[in-house]
């Protein structure tokens, strides 16, 4: 009888290739890649564009994660969801408002990414798409031109509705909302609106167009709310009157979009709560200056539930899924 017997070398590359397919690495589907957009500015309040990847610091829960990835002034491209109020208390100023919208589109998309896309809805008692996500200039301006204002306002519906349409697309997501800041039809609260933002990645700028200077008769409470949501994602609010103020706000806005630093990390012994909400802080190594970015993200909790819907993770080919209980 004919017994093959192996050689010695050939027993030892073979127990390597084994142990090598054992060793090799398993990725999990609840493994997030948490992407971070974030802005840096000196005390004057300038941006600063030049920073390195060892200038910043992530902290997930408390924990400090290696970045993965940093870009400096990234090219990924955008979609911008802009939102303009058309409620009866904003008719006064809508020409303005969507005369100063039209010039911010044109700067956003004459330079950039060719991929860069907006899409216009407005919100009175509901919440209207205008234009799905394009390119055209052309095809925005003329959706604007036909606004008026008319009836209720459902601010925190159009921020959920729109947060929903943006959580699919890849890149760089941003909501810029122009209203007054009143909210008087939703069925949405302020942190299903948050909530619904920060599930998607998107970076709220509200514009809150100020005709009125002094606190009688402007809703403080619903700047508040509108600042506690740009501040949970990493944007920030404008209050400017019409006219030049508000040119440069959105001006202001296209600048921060094209100096924003990415940095992304996958994370690592971050301590895990019942809540699927991880905390989560940027820092700079230099005191001097001052960084915006998101407080958090939605991830994995202490046992592995949550509610469904409310976990999100990247995979490594980076295709975003909804997670199951």
């Amino acid at each position: 009888m004919f017994r093959w017997r192996a050689k010695p070398w050939l027993l030892s590359l073979l127990c390597a290739a084994a142990l090598s397919a054992q060793q090799a690495p398993v990725f999990r589907a609840d493994v997030n890649l948490v992407r971070v957009l974030a802005t840096v500015k000196n005390q004057a309040g300038e941006l600063v564009g030049a920073l390195q990847r060892g200038d910043f610091d992530v902290f997930d829960n408390g924990a400090r994660q290696e970045i993965s990835v940093f870009e400096r002034r990234t090219e990924l491209p955008l979609s911008i969801a802009l939102l303009v109020d058309t409620s009866g208390s904003t008719n006064k100023e809508l020409t303005y408002e969507t005369d100063s919208a039209s010039r911010f589109l044109r700067a956003l998309l004459s330079e950039g990414n060719p991929e860069d896309a907006v899409a216009l809805y407005s919100f009175n008692y509901e919440v209207t798409v205008q234009q799905s996500f394009t390119h055209n200039y052309k095809f925005l301006e003329a959706r604007l031109k036909t606004l008026h204002g008319d009836a209720g306002t459902a601010l925190y519906d159009a921020i959920f509705l729109t947060a929903r349409d943006l959580e699919p697309r890849q890149g760089r997501k941003v909501i810029v909302i122009i209203t007054d800041g009143g909210d008087t039809a939703s069925s949405k609260d302020v942190h299903a609106a948050l909530q619904a933002a920060q599930l998607a990645d998107a970076v709220i700028y509200p514009v809150v167009v100020m005709p009125i200077t002094n606190d009688a008769g402007r809703n403080t409470g619903g700047e508040h709310a509108l600042q506690f949501m740009a501040e949970g994602t990493g944007g920030r609010p404008f209050l400017p009157s019409v006219g030049s103020a508000l040119d440069k706000a959105f001006s202001d806005i296209v600048t921060e979009l094209r100096t924003q630093y990415l940095l992304a990390f996958y994370p690592h012994n971050a301590p895990l709560a019942k809540d699927p909400f991880h905390k989560l802080e940027v820092r700079v190594g230099r005191p001097e200056l001052r960084v915006s970015a998101r407080n958090g993200y939605y991830g994995e909790v202490e046992g592995g539930t949550g509610t469904p819907g409310a976990r999100t993770s990247i995979d490594p080919e980076g295709q975003k899924k909804r997670q199951k209980k």
